[in-house]
């Protein structure tokens, strides 16, 4: 199969539809477009074992220049794509180059939200999603120990208490500043939001809940010395790291008349209207059965979506419709989530969430609606979480009795091959 499939983006998404490309058969060209300086690279420990220095160069990186090459895929980086052109078949390069293209990938990811605060450009508040940024929170973490200086995290989600966790780790004074009246709750039920807090708050870290932000003092030479609070109270700092969610990067596909709703619109096999274009990870808008829209951000859905995304530009639909999963380290405890428990109404807790957060507890929450298993949040319980997926995949409900009862065998449940 002849032609010149372009990808915009070099992330997971990206590399993922440019490889299963090659494994399904694809022999054309691709050219994978990534607007960073680097080749594609892990996203997830950025936050975790990359900041806290305890991963090298080479472990970050998901594939060398060379091994693409190997494959036949072209990787450009540091390259800006300014337009779409959809009748000429084209993308538009910064510069003037132009790319004719036989079928498109968009695996343009997402940009870390910010804030309309007085100081919020300083060089010391940083967000963090691309290698650059964990390098700079890094450095300034370490002149933060030298000195002695207090790290403050604006946002409770996964990236902000990961951070929090790293920077605690390295002896850092921090507090956390969340706007919600607990943590993570767009994503957990308030049991385990509790427990998040009770866990942070036993290694040091303050967690101020239904904060409410003012301004950002800054200093004559424009850096970040404190973070100022409506009700006149004053947080110093060294560091600001802004962890207040992301947004999809849909402007290349709203400019070239592609429908996008908080995201690139696209169906179960990541096709958009256009029947040359698909869309993978962190940049898309899942349509449901039922006309709503799903977006997720996780490496299980830009790989999958990737899979996908190649299936269809090969003309062979491949439905990307598996449990979705997740998962946050923070100190010692790994949280690993199955399904989405949006709407639950009732819960059961197996194992012992404990009471002495150093005792290193081990225990799932099951999330029920109307009766039916429709999310685990698995803490430091590898098995209960992957049983959960096999439960969740095969539309196969517990009852809340039965997820509570540590000597029930769940396993039982599961259809056999």
């Amino acid at each position: 199969m002849e032609g010149h499939i372009v990808i915009i983006g070099a992330g997971q998404a990206g590399t993922q539809t440019a490889e299963a490309l090659r494994s399904g058969g694809y022999t054309g060209a691709i050219t994978m477009l990534g607007d960073e300086p680097h080749g594609p690279y892990h996203r997830p420990p950025l936050s975790k074992a990359w900041l806290a220095g305890e991963m090298g160069e080479a472990q970050l990186v998901m594939r060398a220049p060379e091994m693409l090459a190997k494959k036949g895929i072209t990787l450009r980086t540091g390259v800006t794509v300014e337009a779409i052109d959809r009748a000429a078949q084209k993308v538009k390069l910064a510069g003037g180059e132009a790319l004719a293209y036989t079928g498109l990938v968009l695996a343009t990811g997402s940009t870390p939200r910010s804030l309309p605060l007085p100081g919020i450009g300083a060089p010391n508040v940083l967000p963090l999603r691309s290698k650059d940024d964990a390098s700079a929170i890094a450095a300034r973490l370490t002149t933060c120990a030298e000195r002695s200086l207090p790290v403050l995290v604006i946002g409770g989600g996964f990236i902000g208490l990961e951070v929090a966790a790293t920077a605690r780790k390295k002896g850092l004074a921090v507090t956390v500043l969340e706007a919600a009246p607990r943590l993570l709750g767009r994503v957990l039920a308030p049991l385990l939001s509790d427990w998040y807090a009770a866990l942070h708050r036993e290694h040091g870290v303050n967690l101020v809940l239904d904060a409410r932000i003012a301004s950002i003092e800054t200093d004559a030479a424009g850096e970040a010395i404190a973070v100022l609070m409506t009700d006149g109270s004053r947080h110093p700092c060294g560091l600001v790291v802004l962890g207040v969610g992301v947004a999809a990067n849909d402007q290349l596909a709203a400019a070239a008349g592609l429908a996008c709703d908080r995201g690139i619109v696209v169906d179960d096999c990541t096709r958009t209207a256009d029947p040359l274009i698909v869309a993978a990870g962190d940049c898309t808008a899942r349509q449901l059965a039922d006309g709503s829209l799903l977006r997720l951000e996780s490496v299980q859905n830009a790989t999958e979506q990737g899979k996908s995304a190649a299936a269809a530009l090969l003309g062979q639909p491949r439905p990307f419709t598996a449990t979705p999963w997740f998962w946050s380290d923070q100190y010692d405890r790994k949280l690993q989530m199955a399904g989405l428990s949006g709407g639950a109404d009732a819960w059961a807790v197996r194992g012992d969430m404990g009471g002495d957060m150093a005792a290193g507890a081990a225990f799932s929450i099951y999330h029920f609606r109307a009766g039916k298993l429709i999310a685990v949040d698995s803490v430091n319980s590898a098995k209960d979480h992957l049983q959960a997926r096999k439960l969740l995949d095969a539309g196969v409900s517990p009852t809340p009795e039965q997820a509570a009862d540590g000597g029930f065998d769940l396993g039982t449940l599961i259809p056999k091959g």
